[in-house]
């Protein structure tokens, strides 16, 4: 019962849209009426507005991560399995991809990945951010960047020895990253995805 709390707990604080939250303060278009119509950081980017893009980056990082921290800390004192932890990182993850207060349809989850990455262990973080940016800044493609990231994760998992618990949940974040990036996959193909920082439409004030 206790785990199963955590994990509803978990799943909404993954639910939480930071992209539109953070666009709304900026008094800005909502990221789904424009560009991929994801609620992302790299959607934010495309308005313009980087410190918005950023501030989504952050949140939905952040979110991924207190997920991992808070199952981690109160998992001993609830006396709870150690699968409390992972299950809580990919609730959180799972809220992010299908978000209650965005009727279940959420973004692609990088970010909130990362979060749930560097809370597992900060070697695991480090080293599938370290894959995301040299691909991202070498290459420019967002989703490529993220498709390298999510196949290097599990493999990083196991050879730094976490236990079996968080080779699995790695190992589904990164199924359920490469199956909602098949859109990005297919362009990336056919020499159609977009750059990072490119504008597909104006967002508008």
């Amino acid at each position: 019962m206790q785990l199963a709390l955590l994990l509803v707990a978990a799943y909404l604080l993954g639910s939480v849209p930071f992209a539109v939250v953070v666009s709304r303060l900026f008094g800005m278009a909502d990221p789904r009426s424009y560009g991929s119509g994801n609620p992302g950081a790299t959607n934010v980017l495309r308005s313009g507005n980087k410190l918005a893009a950023v501030l989504t980056l952050v949140g939905d990082a952040f979110k991924g991560w207190l997920a991992v921290f808070a199952a981690a800390s109160l998992a001993p004192a609830m006396e709870i399995s150690a699968i409390a932890a992972p299950a809580a990182g990919l609730a959180a993850f799972l809220g992010h991809l299908f978000p209650i207060f965005l009727g279940f349809k959420g973004g692609k989850g990088v970010a909130t990945a990362a979060g749930v990455l560097i809370g597992a262990n900060g070697w695991l973080g480090l080293a599938t951010l370290g894959v995301w940016l040299g691909v991202a800044f070498t290459l420019r493609y967002s989703s490529l960047a993220a498709l390298c990231a999510a196949l290097a994760a599990p493999a990083v998992a196991f050879v730094l020895g976490l236990d079996a618990y968080w080779v699995l949940a790695c190992s589904a974040m990164s199924a359920l990253l490469i199956w909602r990036h098949k859109d990005n996959i297919k362009r990336l193909v056919a020499g159609q995805e977009s750059r990072i920082g490119s504008k597909k439409k104006s967002p508008g004030a």
